[in-house]
């Protein structure tokens, strides 16, 4: 092997490992949310990587007569709007039929909130916006229906959408979390002093 191909190869091992660790810490930063002066915001991606984690969710109700399971949300936050999209797969059983396959789905919009019980940013004012399960004709019925908000109100209540880790607060310090807004396609967490 001559000495030039030895200095390309050599070379180009070396951009490749640029490459790869300059890469490596674009992924970083991407999964750590942006603290810019009273202000944090948070991506798309972050988020449903955040829901990625804790889906699917399996329900019963009337002591197993009923079940639902949801699966594969995908979060998108429309350019211009003041609230997230929530889209679901959606299964539901009956007297035992099994609902960990999707028979449908459904879409919601909600604003966020921060709660600092679960230092979380949650579902404030969910509207359900579209529900299609061909099974129950295309609509759902009441006991569905039913189902479907009970899991809405207890998931805005309980449940945080994303979860603040420890090098967030630690970041954030003694500052204060205010109001959360939707703005330019990110969520906005304002922050102020104590």
């Amino acid at each position: 092997m001559d000495l030039r191909r030895r200095f390309f190869i050599a070379a180009s091992t070396t951009a490749l490992a640029c490459a790869l660790v300059a890469l490596a810490g674009c992924s970083t930063l991407d999964a750590v949310s942006a603290l810019l002066g009273d202000r944090v915001n948070f991506t798309q991606p972050q988020l449903q990587q955040a829901l990625n984690r804790n889906f699917p969710k399996h329900y019963d109700r009337l002591g197993g007569l009923v079940s639902m399971t949801l699966l594969n949300p995908r979060l998108s936050i429309p350019q211009g709007s003041s609230r997230l999209q929530l889209d679901f797969d959606l299964g539901i059983g009956a007297l035992g039929s099994d609902s960990t396959r999707p028979s449908g789905h459904f879409a919601l919009s909600s604003a966020l909130r921060y709660d600092p019980g679960t230092r979380g940013l949650h579902l404030q004012e969910p509207t359900i916006e579209q529900v299609n399960v061909p099974a129950l004709g295309g609509m759902m019925n009441t006991s569905a229906r039913g189902l479907l908000n009970t899991w809405l109100a207890e998931y805005a209540r309980d449940e945080p959408v994303y979860r603040f880790d420890n090098s967030l607060l630690d970041r954030l310090g003694s500052r204060r979390i205010g109001r959360t807004d939707i703005e330019n396609g990110q969520v906005v967490v304002h922050l102020g002093d104590n």
